[in-house]
């Protein structure tokens, strides 16, 4: 039996019969594998730089020393540790009349540090191994040397030490966005913090613990960790994992991810109803064949058998070729994108290839196999008759079993529950609908029949009807390949223009803090220059009770500083903010009122109509919540979890911040405003803009690249579907023209046939492509969505064409040569 496959696979595929499943096999295992390649990399190197980000595996941090049990224990568990220090103080450098005084961060590391990464100095970025500075000497970044004009070997003084400054820091692994990171950057050894004085009772320091090693240890550690604070219900102790560390990119790449695992998706369902048009082609055409393989004496689970052999070396082979197409094509796309990736990404896993191996088997068992259980129940008579035997009940369980595969084998490659089942809902649910759309509109044609008087009408109305399934199959399968593809451009369009939305050229790279209100005119004097950016009032406030309860966060998780909160005041609703509930502010209103972000409601149980109690620098504020808002923290503008209206702020003291650009040949400008006005606090984050920019640059080529394999996908999809019924419309056109009909009447005949399906089939793509990509935008990709008139007529048009195209491709021969040669091919 092996050897008559072997024979029977051979001869088929000599014949041309496999050629369109191979490809739509190989196509559909290509893009997932290439996604699954590209994504696994990437996910290894986002989780190692993210462990640099961190400096470690894990960091423990508090407002308080952290007790000396937690390094015991930590070294008991073989784990590598280090501890770090910071605080905002002020540095002086100079003497007499040329001194020059600006306010830093001081961070105190002991030996180890960093743990994960590296520290770079400049010139030339060069990174040394990881050993704290000498006791006596400092570290300081490029920019505090800028602002102080010091070099190495320059002294500098902190508090009550005096320090030689040997290094300057181009690049701190570790820094992030707070309070205590805002100021330019003097780092020290931990043992030499006591001879500064600036450790004493009352001074607001961040302790940290950084911890690596083995990933099990780690996660021991910090479950260990986590109960013990729980159980103490301790709320000044915080703990953060390499994955929290890189949140600030998070919302960017998470849709990048979701948007590469759509495209492999619909890559994998456009291929595989191209495999199952296909593998409905190769049993229509093998049908007598099996009939003959009956009469010579075969059994059914012989028949079945053949067959089944002949499948799964088309499996394999195309499983094996798609998995090797996938690498290349990732190892390419790594290649145009070698100058955005930083560094060499790691060496992909093993599992990207399981992935593709099982869904080339997945997909040709799940879609494949029903119509080959049809060929296992061809009668003898097949020979004799021309009949199509109903599908049986082991048919129809199959395609019900290949279904669920397929659902389940989207859940797994993605990862994404929600993004895996609206897309599994959304194929089924399209292909019900569209199929139940044109079975009634078969029959609205069928009733009206008698009302096509030209014979060219009739003769295309007659055609759609006399084989309603096959009709049916071919617009379903048309429409479905034409919505996947209008969907995706839509969503590709839609992310594209938001992520350049969220990061523009112009994007503000400067940050200032602390800008006093006797200086507020000569700032915006200052900064007219760079598109005079607006002021923002703000004070700190710790918040002390909600509905006179003490004020904490709900999971205890969060330090006392994250009750410290800039409040801002605003008689207008901010750009960057959308109002959930509530009202804005009355300006006739006496009451004090404040509008409150979403994210510190849920943080600390605040509701519409909850009364506040802050504490701004000894001055009592009390106002009630009016308003709940959603800030959009991608719109670079000084944004405030809590705004105060006027009555609220009255007699508070405050300062001013503001953001703007600055060119990249102009950045010594925000050093002069530094020098100029030593209490500012100017953050230069344009490392962070540019990481940003370089990630999207990244997202934005994938997404181009990796959208070729859903366009092959959808090619391989239109010609399957029109391919699946030349051969019954190649016989019915010959015999039209043997009874009399002539050319132009046949002609006329395909073109209007095909016009209606391939009509029926763009509008029904287009509604699908709007409906999908309404649902994503609101549940996945969280886009701003809006009604496209023109992918209407882009699906009406497509549809059509590629019907009428696919149709003159199949049929042209036959209307050009005698009908007797047609019936004979046939």
């Amino acid at each position: 039996m092996l050897g008559l496959s072997l024979k029977m696979t051979a001869r088929d595929w000599r014949a041309g019969e496999l050629h369109l499943l191979l490809a739509a096999l190989v196509v559909s295992v290509a893009a997932l594998s290439a996604v699954g390649f590209f994504t696994d990399r990437i996910r290894g190197g986002m989780q190692r730089d993210a462990r640099q980000s961190l400096a470690a595996d894990l960091l423990v941090g508090s407002d308080a020393p952290l007790a000396p049990a937690l390094l015991a224990d930590a070294a008991a568990r073989g784990l590598q540790t280090a501890t770090t220090i910071s605080m905002i103080s002020m540095a002086r450098a100079g003497t007499g009349e040329g001194a020059r005084s600006q306010l830093i961060s001081l961070k105190a590391v002991s030996a180890g540090y960093p743990l994960r990464g590296a520290l770079s100095f400049a010139p030339g970025g060069a990174s040394v191994p990881s050993a704290p500075p000498e006791p006596g000497t400092a570290w300081i970044d490029t920019g505090l040397a800028s602002r102080l004009d010091l070099q190495a070997g320059g002294k500098l003084r902190v508090g009550d030490a005096e320090l030689t400054v040997t290094r300057l820091i181009a690049v701190e692994p570790d820094r992030r966005f707070s309070p205590v990171n805002m100021s330019p950057r003097v780092m020290i050894a931990a043992s030499g913090l006591p001879a500064t004085g600036l450790i004493a009772p009352g001074v607001r320091a961040s302790y940290s613990l950084l911890l690596a090693g083995d990933a099990a240890a780690v996660e021991a550690f910090r479950a260990a960790l986590q109960a013990r604070l729980s159980a103490a219900n301790t709320a000044n102790v915080r703990i953060q994992t390499a994955r929290e560390s890189s949140a600030a990119l998070g919302q960017t790449l998470d849709r990048a991810g979701g948007f590469l695992s759509l495209v492999s998706l619909m890559s994998a369902m456009l291929a595989a109803v191209a495999i199952a048009m296909a593998a409905r082609r190769y049993m229509l055409r093998h049908v007598d064949a099996c009939a003959m393989l009956r009469c010579l004496g075969l059994r059914q689970s012989q028949v079945l058998r053949l067959y089944l052999v002949e499948f799964l070396l088309v499996g394999l082979a195309g499983s094996a070729i798609g998995i090797l197409a996938g690498y290349a094509s990732h190892l390419m796309l790594l290649q145009w994108l070698e100058r955005l990736l930083p560094t060499a990404l790691p060496a992909a896993s093993s599992m990207p290839a399981l992935q593709g191996m099982a869904a080339g088997l997945i997909l040709l068992a799940g879609f494949a196999l029903p119509p080959l259980l049809q060929l296992r129940d061809v009668p003898h008579a097949r020979l004799l008759r021309r009949e199509q035997q109903a599908p049986r009940g082991v048919t129809l369980a199959a395609c019900a079993l290949g279904t669920a595969m397929f659902c389940a084998l989207l859940l797994w490659i993605t990862g994404d529950a929600m993004l895996g089942a609206l897309s599994a809902a959304g194929f089924l649910l399209a292909a019900l609908l569209f199929g139940a759309v044109c079975w009634l509109a078969l029959k609205t044609l069928g009733a009206m029949r008698g009302m096509f008087k030209q014979p060219a009408w009739r003769f295309a109305v007659t055609a759609l009807h006399r084989d309603p399934g096959a009709t049916v199959a071919q617009t379903v399968s048309l429409a479905i390949g034409l919505a996947a593809l209008l969907l995706l451009t839509v969503v590709r369009g839609d992310l594209l223009n938001a992520w350049k939305a969220d990061t523009p050229a112009d994007a503000p790279n400067h940050f200032v803090v602390n800008i006093q209100p006797e200086q507020r005119e000569d700032i915006a004097a200052r900064l007219a220059h760079y598109g005079s950016p607006a002021l923002q009032p703000s004070t700190r406030a710790r918040l002390l009770a909600v509905n006179g309860k003490p004020a904490g966060a709900k999971d205890h998780k969060a330090s006392l500083n994250d009750t410290d909160f800039d409040l801002s005041f605003s008689a207008k609703l901010p750009a960057a903010s959308t109002l959930l509930a509530g009202r804005w502010f009355d300006p006739t209103s006496n009451l004090p009122e404040v509008s409150a972000d979403e994210s510190v409601t849920r943080q600390f149980g605040i509701k519409l109509g909850d009364t506040l109690d802050f504490d701004a620098g000894g001055l009592p504020v009390q106002a009630k919540v009016t308003s709940l808002r959603k800030i959009d923290w991608r719109a670079h503008t000084p944004s405030f979890e809590f705004l105060l209206n006027s009555v609220a702020a009255t007699d508070l003291p405050r300062t001013y911040s503001t953001a703007f650009h600055v060119p990249e040949n102009d950045r010594k400008a925000a050093d002069r405003l530094a020098q100029d006005f030593p209490n500012l606090t100017v953050l230069d984050f344009g490392f962070l803009v540019s990481q940003l920019q370089s990630v999207l640059a990244q997202v934005s080529v994938a997404v181009e690249f990796l959208f070729l394999f859903t366009l092959a996908s959808g090619v391989l999809v239109l010609y399957a579907a029109l391919a699946g019924s030349q051969d019954t419309r190649r016989r019915q056109a010959a015999l039209l023209r043997a009874l009399g009909a002539t050319r132009s009447q046949l002609a006329r005949a395909q073109w209007m046939e095909h016009l209606l399906t391939g009509a029926l089939a763009g509008l029904l793509a287009a509604a699908g492509a709007t409906l999908g990509s309404w649902a994503l935008a609101h549940f996945v990709f969280e886009l701003a969505w809006s009604w496209s008139p023109l992918l209407w007529g882009a699906g009406l048009c497509a549809g059509a064409l590629c019907a009428i195209a696919g149709g003159w491709l199949g049929l042209r021969n036959v209307l050009n040569q005698a009908p007797l040669l047609t019936l004979r091919q046939a």
